[in-house]
C-alpha cells in the first residue's frame, strides 16, 4: 500500500498525530502560534471518520480540566494551548503532576520566541521543570509527529502528564510529513473509585511527591538511554574548536547555517527531551570539547541543569542574548563569537535599493478598515476624553493607536483593574470616569469572575464588551457567544452576553450598534451616570460582526473635502483607519481607496465635518 504524504503546517502535523495517536478528547483555547492545532484535529477526526471529542473551552484552565478529567477513565486526551495560557491552566496543571493518571494526557503548549503576538516570550520548559512533568521539545514538525505518539507512549508508561513544547517557527513552519493509520484503542470509559488517588489532599502529597521524584528519575534514565532519536551528537569531521548543544528549533537553525557556512570543526548535541534532561549524555559531551555553546529557545533550561558549566558559553555568562528569538542571524554571528572570531554582516545592496524603489514606508499595526472596534474606541474617547481606559488581550488592544487604551496586562484584566482605578480614586474622592474595553471571547475567557467581584464590592465603572461575533485576533474561532462547533454536524448552545451579564447581577446593560457613534456617545454618558450614582458596574455591549466575517452591509462612499479640511490630523491620530491618509504636501486628509471599504463610519469623526457622504449626483 502506497505511503501517504502531504504538506503541512506544523501544527497540522501536530494535529493530525493526535489523531494518529488515539486521541479521544481533545480541547483547547485559541491562541497564536497554537491556533490551529485544534481545527486540525477536528479536520482529521472527520476526513477518518473517528469518535472524538473536539471542543472549545471558555478558557485554557477549563480546557485543562476537561481533558484531566477525561484521561482519569483510561481515554487518551489532550489539551492545546499558547505559552500564556498555561499561566491560566497553572493551577490544575501543578496539580496534575502529583496524579497517577490512567489514560495518555498529552499538554501542547507553543511558545512564542521573539513575541510576535504575545505579551511575553516566557518559555514553558520551565513550567515542566517547575512542575516536574517530561517535555519533549521538537525541531521539525516531522519530529513533532513522532514526539506526539512517545509522548503518550510515556504518559502512559508512567502514569503522569506530559508536555510538547512547539515553538513558533515550528508551528508555522511547512513540512511534507507521512500519514499513518489511527490507532484503534477501543478503550471503555471507565472511572475507578480511589480518593487517594484522585483527590489532591495535602495528606496525599507525602505519598505522591515522592513518587513523582520516582518517576522524574526513572523518566531521566529513559531520555538517556532510549530516546536516542531526540538525543544524539552529530559529530565535527574535521578536529572540533566548538561544541554546540541545541535544544529544540535551535537545532535545526544550526545544522542548517554550519552547512551554509561550510563548517567541519564544530561538533552538535541535539536535546529534544529537555526535561528532565538527560545529564550524562550533556556531561559525557562537555567533558570532551573544551570549548561549549548552548543554544535554546529563550530561557536556560537545558543550562540550569547542568552540573559545572566551567567551559560552556550561554545565557547565563552573556555569549548568548537572554531575550529575544534566536534567528540564523543571531545564531550566526554567536558561533562567530563563541569561536573568537571576527563578524560582521554585510550590507543587502539589493534588498536596500528595492526599499528606495517602492517607497515602502513601515506602518505600526493597525485595526482593519471597517473594523468595529475602532468606531466604539472613538465613541469612548469622544464621551470621556479624560476618562481612564482599560483594556484586555485581542485585537481591540491596537485601539492604543487611537489613544483610546491606557493598560492592558492579561486575559480579564480590564475589568479587574477598573475596579483598581475605582479604588484608588475613591480613597481620595475625585472620581474620574473608568471606561474598560473587553472583546467577546475574552469575556467568556476570563472576564465573568472580574464583573462579579465589581458587582459584590460595588466598583462603579463602565464596560464596554466589544461583541464582533468571533475570536478575531487568532484566527477566527467560535465561542460560547456564537454557539458553533468544530466537528461536521455538532452544534453547541449560545450563551447570550447579555444574559450572562445580568446573571452577574448587573442591572444596567444596554446593546448597541458599534457604528452608530453619536447616539453610543449619549448611552456611554448615561452609562457612567448611573455606575457613579448607584455605586456599582454598567455594561455597554457594542455589536457588529468582524469584518473577517466579509458579511455584506450598505457600501457608502465618501471624500475629504480639501475646502473644509484644515490638516489637523485629528482623524488619523484619533480614528487611525488604513482608509484615511495624509498628505504631507497638500496638508490634507485623503481617502485611500486601496483600503477603503465603504462602511461611512469616519463621517463621524472629522471635528470640522470635512469629511463627508458622495451623493448619487457627486459620483
Amino acid at each position: 500500500m502506497a505511503i501517504e504524504k502531504a504538506v503541512l503546517l506544523g501544527n497540522e502535523a501536530i494535529a493530525r498525530s493526535v489523531v494518529e495517536a488515539g486521541c479521544e478528547v481533545a480541547c483547547a483555547y485559541p491562541g497564536t502560534p497554537s491556533s490551529e492545532i485544534l481545527p486540525g484535529i477536528a479536520k482529521f477526526a472527520d476526513s477518518l471518520g473517528i469518535k472524538m471529542a473536539v471542543e472549545w473551552a471558555t478558557n485554557e484552565k477549563v480546557a485543562f480540566e476537561v481533558a484531566a478529567a477525561a484521561s482519569f477513565t483510561g481515554k487518551r486526551s489532550c489539551v492545546a494551548m499558547k505559552h500564556v495560557g498555561l499561566n491560566v491552566a497553572a493551577d490544575p496543571f501543578t496539580s496534575l503532576a502529583h496524579f497517577d493518571i490512567e489514560g495518555g494526557l498529552l499538554l501542547i503548549v507553543a511558545d512564542d520566541p521573539g513575541h510576535h503576538s504575545s505579551q511575553t516570550e516566557q518559555d514553558s520548559r520551565l513550567f515542566g521543570l517547575f512542575a516536574k512533568i517530561p517535555v519533549f521539545d521538537p525541531s521539525s514538525a516531522r519530529e513533532a509527529m513522532e514526539m506526539v505518539k512517545d509522548a503518550y507512549e510515556l504518559s502512559e508508561k508512567y502514569h503522569i502528564l506530559v508536555m510538547l513544547r512547539p515553538t513558533v517557527r515550528v508551528d508555522h513552519c511547512r513540512q511534507d510529513v507521512e500519514y499513518s493509520e489511527p490507532i484503534k484503542l477501543e478503550r471503555s470509559a471507565k472511572f475507578a473509585k480511589d480518593p487517594k488517588r484522585w483527590n489532591c489532599l495535602p495528606a496525599n502529597v507525602k505519598i505522591n511527591h515522592p513518587r513523582l521524584n520516582q518517576k522524574m528519575d526513572a523518566i531521566r534514565q529513559d531520555f538517556t538511554e532510549s530516546f536516542s532519536k531526540y538525543n544524539y551528537e552529530v559529530p565535527a569531521q574535521e578536529e572540533a574548536k566548538l561544541g554546540i548543544i541545541a535544544g529544540g528549533i535551535s537545532f535545526a537553525v544550526v545544522m542548517d547555517l554550519l552547512s551554509k557556512m561550510g563548517r567541519k570543526d564544530i561538533s552538535v548535541l541535539k536535546i529534544g527531551t529537555p526535561h528532565p534532561l538527560p545529564v550524562d549524555l550533556v556531561t559525557d559531551f562537555i567533558a570532551r570539547h573544551k570549548n561549549v555553546l548552548i543554544l535554546e529557545e529563550t530561557y536556560p533550561v537545558i543550562e540550569l541543569q547542568v552540573p559545572d558549566r566551567t567551559n560552556v558559553k550561554g545565557r547565563w555568562n552573556g555569549y548568548v542574548p537572554r531575550a529575544g528569538e534566536l534567528v540564523p542571524e543571531v545564531v550566526e554571528e554567536i558561533i562567530h563569537k563563541a569561536l573568537g572570531e571576527d563578524f560582521s554582516r554585510p550590507v543587502d545592496e539589493d534588498l536596500k535599493k528595492a526599499i528606495e524603489e517602492l517607497k515602502i514606508t513601515p506602518k505600526p499595526p493597525m485595526l482593519c478598515p471597517g473594523c468595529p472596534h475602532r468606531a466604539s474606541l472613538f465613541a469612548i474617547r469622544k464621551a470621556f476624553p479624560d476618562g481612564i481606559y482599560p483594556s484586555d488581550i485581542g485585537c481591540y488592544t491596537l485601539g492604543v493607536n487611537q489613544k483610546a487604551i491606557d493598560s492592558s496586562i492579561c486575559m480579564g484584566a480590564s475589568v479587574t483593574q477598573s475596579s483598581g482605578f475605582y479604588l484608588a480614586h475613591k480613597i481620595d474622592g475625585k472620581l474620574r470616569p473608568i471606561i474598560a474595553t473587553i472583546g467577546d471571547s475574552t469575556f467568556f475567557h476570563m472576564g465573568l469572575p472580574g464583573l462579579v467581584n465589581a458587582v459584590y464590592n460595588k466598583h462603579a465603572f463602565v464596560l464596554a464588551i466589544l461583541d464582533n461575533r468571533i475570536t478575531a485576533m487568532t484566527g477566527g474561532q467560535p465561542h460560547p457567544g456564537t454557539g458553533e462547533k468544530l466537528r461536521k454536524g455538532e452544534t453547541g448552545r449560545v450563551v447570550p452576553i447579555e444574559g450572562a451579564v445580568r446573571g452577574c447581577g448587573v442591572k444596567f446593560v444596554r446593546t448597541v450598534e458599534s457604528y452608530d457613534i453619536n447616539k453610543n456617545v449619549e448611552i456611554l454618558k448615561e452609562a457612567w451616570e448611573y455606575a457613579k450614582d448607584r455605586e456599582e458596574p454598567a455594561v455597554v455591549i457594542f455589536t457588529h460582526p468582524c469584518m473577517l466575517l466579509r458579511q455584506e452591509q450598505p457600501k457608502i462612499l465618501v471624500r475629504v473635502n480639501d475646502d473644509t479640511c484644515i490638516g489637523c490630523k485629528f482623524c488619523i491620530n484619533f480614528f487611525n483607519c488604513p482608509g484615511l491618509a495624509f498628505d504631507e504636501g497638500s496638508k490634507k486628509a485623503f481617502i485611500d481607496e486601496r483600503f477603503c471599504i465603504k462602511c461611512g463610519v469616519c463621517t463621524n469623526v472629522c471635528p470640522h465635518g470635512a469629511i463627508e457622504v458622495i451623493s448619487e449626483e457627486g459620483r
